[in-house]
């Protein structure tokens, strides 16, 4: 009997463990979580533009997009349907990924003008002369905190590339 009665109690300290280890996952997981969560830093893109559609394909044999087979070579095109805000440029980056698509809208400010590029590693606002990297849309001037927007750049095969925002 008393043996019984202490595998009784031992079975009822194993039962007993078993739910606080998985009390204990359980917690530790939504901590997990919860820091993660909260640790995502939130880049501070485009709030100043609208949403637009972008869906553009290019055909890079066309001669007007021959730059893009070149590493550093960049094109602009210009707004229209489906074409972004005040257009859109494209960048072949030579690195991983290959191309680089930003909408040429100023994230800053109001700005009617499009933004520049001169090949350089920034485009640059012709309003305010905010600039912004062409690696990832990083505002470049002190006291900017919105990023340019960027376009997922799809390629398709060899010579043909889609620029999306979905």
């Amino acid at each position: 009997m008393r043996f019984n009665t202490n595998v009784q109690n031992i079975c009822k300290l194993q039962s007993f463990t078993i739910k606080l280890d998985i009390t204990t996952m359980q917690k530790l997981f939504l901590l997990l979580i919860l820091v993660t969560f909260f640790s995502c830093e939130k880049n501070n893109t485009d709030d100043f533009l609208p949403t637009t559609s972008v869906d553009v394909t290019l055909n890079l044999n066309l001669p007007q997009y021959q730059d893009l087979l070149i590493p550093t070579g960049w094109v602009y095109i210009e707004k229209g349907a489906n074409k972004g805000l005040q257009g859109i440029l494209i960048q072949n980056t030579g690195l991983t990924p290959k191309y680089k698509a930003f909408e040429r809208a100023c994230p800053n400010n109001d700005c009617n003008s499009p933004m520049t590029f001169d090949g350089s590693l920034k485009m640059k606002c012709s309003c305010d002369q905010s600039e912004y990297s062409i690696i990832d849309g990083a505002p470049q001037t002190s006291g900017n905190s919105h990023f340019a927007r960027e376009y997922r750049v799809l390629v398709l095969n060899s010579s043909t590339i889609n620029i999306t925002n979905y």
